[in-house]
């Protein structure tokens, strides 16, 4: 069977030498090298992990291992301390998804070399092997000092067998609850940074009562995401999740959309329909852009939160309900509240719980995560190769402000997809994230009193929503230009024109 290898680069790092690492001699040329020195075959692909000091050796390395493999892959984990066991192991979970979805989703078996790297991260590959997390072999390579050369078998496969080892039987439990956060899927709010781990603490306190919610944030920060993250983990889990954006019907057409009307109801009304109060009945009903209802509209809602009936437009029976509320909005709420723009009676019936979505710009060090798993998903939609992103432009990324939030980084990893070839330089991104530029958006949703950033010019505004809605036009398309441009509902000349305005230089098939 063919297989791929997963080790942690053992070539060092560059300035001062840590005090886990101990000078081999010169003749040693290191468990990664003895390692394929001693494997029959060679692998079809290396993925060499290393922290941003050991970047520089790690890439010499990768040159040696090229003759046995014939993709190998340099992965930087952004470590400072390779001793820190909670960080290593966070920081490990995306490479451990990455390796099951390119690797073993390519029919190639995992080897994990248990010999390079500090004995934290030697450890941990343990506990994720053990605990079912990575399906891998574990490979030890016997340093050259301690067995005869040549030595009739310097490489042998780690094999724990738990009962056996009663001073480590009580890891069985830890293992187990490992193997079930496994089974029950990861979070799809992305992110290690401190707002992130409290936002997802909330929400599992949150999801497990039937409070209703409202969740607040700027556009583009991935509030939906936790709703359906508050259903998926509440009791009403099995029941249907309904999402709903106030802010795009009018008045008459929301009551509709939002309690259903009777046969004749209106002009158009030709037979009964359900709206998506009775649609959520006995799961979740997410209410989106809640801050633009109209005060009618706001009126009869607050009467079927009250009273767990409804009246479908039209209609004179009352139909029962149940349903839990997750409201989400970018405005300030006690503002409008106290220009009589919202009912008071209303948000305080909302607001059982307040959940607060960080902005992109608060939590830098996740961008890499979402850029990689943004890579991943179009990568498993679309197929094709695999973009790299260097460092100088991971940083960039980094220190941008993202005005569009999330949604403004995925629009710019989807224009990567149709206009970059193999690796994302810096001058391949946007032009404001190049230059650092960008400002903070005002609709900035935090909670009463919280004031926001500086105004956005319209133009700019204007401009990075025609360049995301091109990249996503681009992407679907597959960089047609001429299906590109029918999707858009613009002439083929005039996609080329703004592709050139926004120095998004494309392919001129179709």
């Amino acid at each position: 069977m063919k297989r791929a290898l997963i080790t942690w680069s053992d070539a060092g790092v560059t300035g001062p030498v840590p005090s886990h690492q101990v000078a081999r001699p010169a003749s040693d040329r290191g468990p990664v090298l003895r390692l394929l020195d001693h494997t029959e075959g060679r692998y079809e692909a290396a993925w060499v992990l290393t922290i941003p000091q050991g970047e520089t050796p790690a890439r010499s390395l990768c040159r040696s291992l090229e003759a046995r493999a014939p993709k190998v892959e340099l992965c930087v984990i952004d470590a400072d301390d390779p001793t820190d066991y909670g960080k290593l192991f966070r920081l490990l979970g995306p490479v451990v998804e990455r390796a099951k979805a390119e690797l073993v989703g390519a029919g190639l078996a995992l080897d994990v070399l248990l010999s390079a790297g500090t004995p934290q991260a030697q450890t941990l590959w343990v506990i994720l092997v053990q605990a079912g997390l990575l399906p891998a072999r574990m490979l030890q390579v016997i340093p050259p000092a301690f067995v005869p050369v040549p030595h009739p078998k310097a490489v042998r496969e780690v094999r724990l067998d738990i009962e056996g080892f009663p001073e480590i039987r009580a890891m069985r439990d830890e293992l187990l609850r490992l193997r079930a956060a496994a089974q029950k899927g990861a979070s799809s709010l992305l992110g290690e940074s401190a707002p992130m781990v409290e936002l997802r603490a909330k929400i599992e306190r949150v999801a497990a009562s039937d409070a209703p919610v409202l969740v607040l944030g700027e556009t583009g920060t991935g509030k939906e995401l936790c709703a359906r993250e508050i259903h998926a983990l509440s009791p009403r889990k099995d029941g249907p999740f309904v999402a709903e954006n106030c802010s795009v019907f009018a008045e008459g057409v929301l009551s509709s959309e939002l309690f259903g009307h009777e046969a004749g109801a209106f002009t158009g009304a030709g037979k009964r329909r359900r709206g998506v109060f009775e649609q959520a009945h006995g799961g979740t009903l997410f209410l989106d852009e809640i801050g633009e209802m109209q005060p009618r509209v706001q009126a009869a809602l607050l009467r079927v939160l009250q009273e767990g009936t409804l009246r479908r437009v039209g209609g004179e029976a009352r139909v029962d309900v149940d349903v839990r509320i997750v409201a989400a909005t970018h405005r300030d709420l006690g503002a409008l509240v106290k220009a009589g723009a919202f009912r008071e009676d209303l948000y305080y019936r909302l607001r059982g719980a307040t959940l607060l979505v960080p902005p992109l710009r608060a939590r830098p060090g996740d961008v890499e995560r979402l850029v990689e798993s943004f890579l991943s998903e179009i990568r498993a939609k679309k197929g094709g190769r695999r973009l790299r992103v260097t460092r100088e432009a991971m940083r960039a990324l980094a220190s941008h402000v993202w005005p569009g939030n999330v949604r403004e980084l995925r629009a710019e990893v989807m224009r990567w997809v149709v206009f970059c070839d193999d690796v994302v330089n810096v001058s391949d991104l946007a032009p404001e994230i190049r230059s650092g530029g960008g400002s903070v958006s005002t609709s900035g949703g935090g909670t009463e009193g919280e004031s926001g950033g500086d105004v956005r010019p319209l133009r700019d505004v204007v401009e990075a929503a025609e360049r995301a809605a091109l990249a996503s036009a681009l992407v679907a398309e597959e960089g047609n230009l001429s299906r590109a441009a029918r999707a858009l509902g613009i002439d083929r000349n005039t996609l080329k024109r703004k592709m050139r305005a926004f120095g998004m230089a494309g392919d001129d098939e179709g």
